[in-house]
């Protein structure tokens, strides 16, 4: 998964790859020069007492070692931008993806394991190409030339080399099978962390109302300990690997040291050949030490890969129309048809049957106790959701062959839970509509009673707003979303108990403004008040997620039972005769 992750990321950067391997590989064959050239000034240079000899292979040397340099620096640079811009590329590509992800895909990975794949699963996966650019590249070349250049200094001696390789590529395999489950362990209770600290953080006022501190802080605790448990476990096994692979090392030093010496002592070696042996030994072992540090990281970063993969491989439920339509009349009618609508794997559908009909220039309510449906009801006509059962018509078209640009224009949502972004009052407003003009947003915020907080405020539409929209209340909030809506101008409104947080007063002037501004549009309105809904043109009563009563107020307080329950729980009878 991995491999067939970074194939498909590198590809774009060839050119650059290229130049790595390539300056890579001169620094690498300068640094196995070296110590042949060091061999030579011992026994032809220092033995004989020819210090001319010296100087001039001791420059030689010394331009050697700055090409190297050079070479490394070159290297490295590319290598890092070629990483850094893989990171960026893995971003982007999760972003895009989970773009698509209809409400479905994003419950079924969860905010808080979305973040970490798109953060810390990619920073593991870019360290390790940076890694791979910066170390391992040069280590096989180091390893493999180490080893012919051993050969060609002494053969009898070399034969150490069957026996320490083997044995550090042993070692080294036997730990990296260890880490590799705990590194999973470890991506999996980094989300845990995540989504606690994400709840508490989010949470913070129901926390305190329930003086729920401490046992917060335990859960936390929990989560925290568990990660830290993990991490130590791999930290153990990491620390093990650095002294097992020097111990082995510096076995073998000894081991080229004792036999070489019995080399020379015997006249098959000479001392520079000895010294230039030791120092390919080093830089073989040395090589295998990076790829050491390199293996390290690959477990972790392949369990990463494996999630990364999972985002980019799901594919949303709702799909765009291969042969989209991308005119409609513009007439704002809505109508469903025998709509039904189930999670996967679930024992019974949210909705089922349902069949409504809205116009434009009525205002159609559905109401129902909680947890019959009503918001999925309104979430299919976005495509939040796809109906599973039936179709829903948009001017007579199915929205799942209606253009995605075109059904946004069409339809305007205010959610139940209003959310607002980083940024301003007129950059909040100007969400659907970029080229809405100052004088259409006070239009805006008029007809949703917004118009006079706003005013009050220093900055007026310049006044800041902060993540979630948390630093204006609830109220404002609902008031900020609808008037964003109204700045769209949809032929659809769709209002999901857009008005629960209003009081009465506010409640009453917000519907008769929008009744005589958008007199001429489709309006849905999703209720629990009755107050909001009795004057609407046609009311919808859902229960258990089908449709149980349809027509006026006084008409379904004769015919439905659903409905004069909801409504009775609310008001009086006389109160609920009153117009």
């Amino acid at each position: 998964m991995l491999i067939k992750l970074l194939r498909v990321h590198l590809r774009p950067y060839r050119t650059e790859i290229s130049l790595v391997v390539l300056f890579q590989f001169l620094q690498t064959i300068a640094t196995l020069y070296l110590p042949a050239l060091n061999a030579d000034i011992i026994d032809k240079g220092v033995v004989p007492g020819d210090t001319g000899y010296v100087l001039r292979v001791g420059a030689g040397m010394l331009g050697i070692t700055v090409l190297q340099i050079a070479a490394q620096g070159v290297a490295v640079y590319f290598g890092a931008r070629t990483a850094m811009a893989v990171g960026r590329d893995l971003r982007s590509s999760i972003f895009d993806r989970v773009q698509t992800f209809s409400a479905r895909e994003v419950g079924q990975f969860g905010a808080p394991s979305l973040i970490t794949r798109t953060t810390n699963d990619v920073q593991q996966i870019q360290m390790l190409v940076l890694l791979t650019f910066t170390l391992m590249v040069s280590a096989p070349i180091m390893c493999v030339g180490g080893i012919v250049l051993a050969l060609r200094e002494d053969v009898p001696l070399s034969g150490l080399l069957l026996a320490i390789i083997p044995i550090l590529v042993t070692v080294i395999g036997l730990i990296i099978m260890r880490m590799r489950p705990l590194f999973r362990t470890m991506q999996v209770r980094i989300d845990r962390v995540n989504q606690v600290m994400r709840e508490q953080i989010t949470g913070i006022r129901v926390i305190r109302a329930f003086v729920r501190d401490d046992h917060e802080r335990e859960r936390y605790g929990v989560a925290n300990d568990e990660l830290t448990d993990v991490s130590l476990r791999v930290g153990r096994i990491m620390a093990l690997m650095f002294p097992t692979v020097l111990l082995i090392v510096n076995i073998s030093s000894v081991a080229v040291l004792w036999f070489g010496g019995h080399r020379i002592d015997s006249g098959g070696m000479q001392i520079g050949a000895l010294t230039a042996f030791v120092s390919y030994l080093m830089q073989i072992l040395f090589s295998i030490m990076m790829a050491t540090f390199m293996f390290m990281m690959v477990p972790r970063a392949e369990v990463c890969a494996e999630r990364i993969e999972e985002i980019l491989g799901t594919s949303s439920s709702v799909t765009p129309p291969k042969a989209p339509v991308t005119t409609l009349p513009l007439r704002g009618e809505l109508e469903l048809q025998d709509v039904g609508f189930h999670y996967p794997g679930a024992e019974a559908g949210v909705l089922s049957g349902v069949r409504l009909t809205a116009r434009p220039g009525e205002v159609t309510a559905i109401i129902g106790s909680t947890g019959s449906g009503k918001t999925t009801l309104l979430n299919l006509v976005p495509r939040l959701f796809d109906a599973t059962e039936g179709r829903v018509l948009v001017d007579g078209v199915d929205v799942r062959e209606i253009d995605l640009d075109l059904l946004s224009k069409v339809i305007g949502l205010v959610p139940q839970k209003p959310y607002l972004f980083t940024g301003t009052i007129a950059s909040n407003l100007r969400y659907g509509n970029p080229d809405a003009t100052d004088e259409q947003l006070w239009e805006a915020l008029e007809i949703a009673q917004a118009r006079e907080f706003v005013e009050s405020m220093e900055d007026r539409l310049d006044a800041p707003i902060a993540q979630g929209g948390t630093n204006v209340s609830g109220g404002q909030r609902q008031r900020l979303a609808i008037a964003r809506t109204l700045v769209h101008r949809p032929e659809i409104y769709l209002f999901d108990d857009s008005f629960s947080a209003l009081d009465y007063a506010t409640d009453a002037a917000l519907r008769a403004a929008l009744t005589e501004h958008i007199a001429d549009a489709t309006v849905v309105i999703v209720a629990q008040r009755v107050s909001t809904i009795r004057d609407a043109d046609r009311i919808i009563v859902l229960d258990d997620g089908r449709v149980v009563g349809t027509g006026a107020h006084d008409e379904l307080m004769e015919t439905s039972s659903t409905y004069r329950e909801i409504v009775l729980s609310q008001l009086t009878v006389e109160e609920a005769a009153t117009r």
